[in-house]
């Protein structure tokens, strides 16, 4: 191994899991790495049967941890989190490597990463827990290492907020919105010359 200081980044943080099946490269986004023994370097991580990682990890037997830190982007996080690796390069506008073991890793926004070979594969229904000896790894930066917690607060884009709905009311008859409340008793509408008693909320039109 490269560099053991790698194994101090895992934390309880956000990953980018990747994996290689023939010429094709794939990835995507873990939480779930465990360091479990330290001699040897073994780790667990569990990987969503639906994830087309998970298919590459569970033929090949091996895959990369690149360890993202806080100066990540929520670009990236999309890029490997939200698209599906069965019709997407994810590599295409990614700075990568690749590791001794032929399978790239993230080369920016992360600190350190590791290369794995499984031991065993646990189904868990709609995961599997595979237990990896860690073969090689090293250190790319001193940047900490992102928490789960840093990326929601700091990372996850937010919503937009909800627009103020209007207070007002609406002609039942041909659809004139009164802005405003409340509707004065002796109003007509402009365009209907309906009175008011054919006005309803807006919020109940």
């Amino acid at each position: 191994m490269k560099n053991k200081k790698a194994m101090y980044n895992i934390t309880y943080g956000l990953f980018v899991l990747t994996a290689k099946d023939g010429e094709k490269d794939n990835g995507c986004i873990v939480n779930t790495v465990v360091q479990v023994t330290t001699e040897p370097n073994r780790i667990t991580v569990a990987v969503n049967k639906k994830n087309y990682t998970h298919d590459m990890i569970l033929k090949t037997g091996e895959f990369n941890v690149s360890m993202l830190t806080e100066k990540a982007k929520f670009d990236t996080f999309k890029h490997w989190g939200f698209q599906s690796g069965r019709d997407v390069d994810k590599m295409e506008e990614i700075t990568i490597a690749r590791a001794d073991n032929g399978i790239v890793y993230v080369a920016e926004e992360t600190n350190a990463y590791i290369s794995c070979k499984v031991v065993t594969a646990t189904d868990l229904g709609t995961h599997t827990l595979f237990l990896c000896d860690v073969t090689d790894g090293d250190v790319l930066s001193d940047d900490p290492s992102v928490s789960y917690a840093f990326y929601q607060a700091n990372i996850k884009a937010k919503p937009a907020p909800a627009a103020e709905k209007k207070k007002g009311w609406v002609c039942t008859v041909c659809g004139y919105i009164y802005e405003g409340d409340p509707l004065p008793a002796d109003f007509i509408c402009p365009w209907c010359k309906h009175p008011a008693s054919d006005f309803v909320p807006l919020d109940e039109a």
